[in-house]
């Protein structure tokens, strides 16, 4: 692992969605939005309180050259009064304080209100300190290799790389859900299972971890169903509003890779008779997207068409 994330990680790209360049944290989330976050860009993190003055000054000038800067830092504000733990941490004793940090670290800061001209300095400084260190992290580099190993169908080596991911940062939700699609490409369900209830209810909420989940779920119910798809098949023959058989037979071939037939199953089911147990077609619709993920074409398609019966 020392080849794929050794040393310290670089920045990333410069470039960020508008709402995420200013936020408002606290000390619950400030590992994630100030440590975490500067791992990618610097983050200025402007320490206040209602009742301060210099502080109703100094903040729209900071946000103002914030969103000049256009991605190249971030801004993060935090407010002592209701996080006094964490300002007694980083020893403020007196605000407006500004820290600001890279990768993990404090690398520049000052206490007191400054004149915009001042703050547009500081802040162009920060962003040449992350423009040098630009290029993708490490461990970001490593998630890449893994899942292409994943997608050429190399397991064992992408479950050693996700496991060395892990080695460095025990809460990765990408390599905690590459090991889990791993485990269920191998078969082995219920290590899939074991390692997801290992995970907080946090990390099962992140996209990534959420999609394993699911595949997790079609393919318990996949192997449930599986080597019954010729008899679920006659069944649909003979009665094509057959629609249990119709609905185990989409989580059987969804499980064995044939995604657009399990998808025009539920469709036909939808189409027939959306409330047909409780809209059980499109609830599972929506468990095979999410397993599948928001981009890919199959989701994308699969959508297209789920919203053209909805709005007929």
């Amino acid at each position: 692992m020392d080849q794929l994330i050794g040393g310290a990680p670089g920045a990333g790209p410069a470039g960020a969605n508008a709402a995420d360049l200013i936020k408002d944290s606290d000390q619950n989330k400030f590992a994630q939005d100030v440590l975490d976050a500067s791992m990618q860009v610097p983050v200025i993190v402007d320490f206040w309180a209602p009742w301060c003055g210099p502080c109703k000054t100094l903040g729209p000038l900071i946000e103002k050259v914030v969103k000049e800067a256009k991605g190249a830092v971030k801004l993060v504000k935090i407010d002592v009064d209701s996080n006094q733990a964490l300002a007694g941490q980083l020893r403020i004793q007196s605000i407006p304080a500004v820290y600001a940090f890279f990768q993990g670290r404090p690398v520049d800061g000052f206490v007191g209100a400054q004149p915009e001209g001042q703050l547009r300095q500081f802040v162009q400084r920060l962003a040449k300190m992350g423009a040098a260190g630009q290029g993708p992290s490490p461990v970001d580099e490593a998630l890449e290799q893994a899942e292409a190993a994943f997608t050429e169908g190399d397991y064992g080596a992408a479950s050693a790389i996700f496991g060395q991911v892990l080695d460095h940062e025990s809460d990765n939700a990408k390599a905690i859900a590459g090991l889990v699609k791993c485990a269920i490409a191998t078969g082995d369900l219920a290590g899939a299972k074991e390692m997801l209830a290992g995970v907080t209810p946090e990390i099962l909420k992140n996209p990534a971890v959420a999609s394993a989940a699911s595949q997790l779920e079609l393919a318990e119910a996949g192997q449930k169903a599986a080597g019954q798809t010729q008899q679920l098949q006659a069944r649909i023959d003979a009665n094509p509003k057959d629609f249990e058989a119709r609905y185990d037979l989409a989580v059987a071939q969804f499980a064995a890779g044939e995604r657009e037939a399990a998808i025009d199953q539920l469709l036909e089911i939808f189409k027939a008779n959306r409330a047909w147990n409780e809209e059980a077609a499109r609830k599972q619709l929506v468990k095979f997207f999410e397993a599948m993920g928001p981009t890919d074409p199959m989701t994308l398609a699969g959508r297209r068409k789920l919203s053209s019966l909805m709005f007929s």
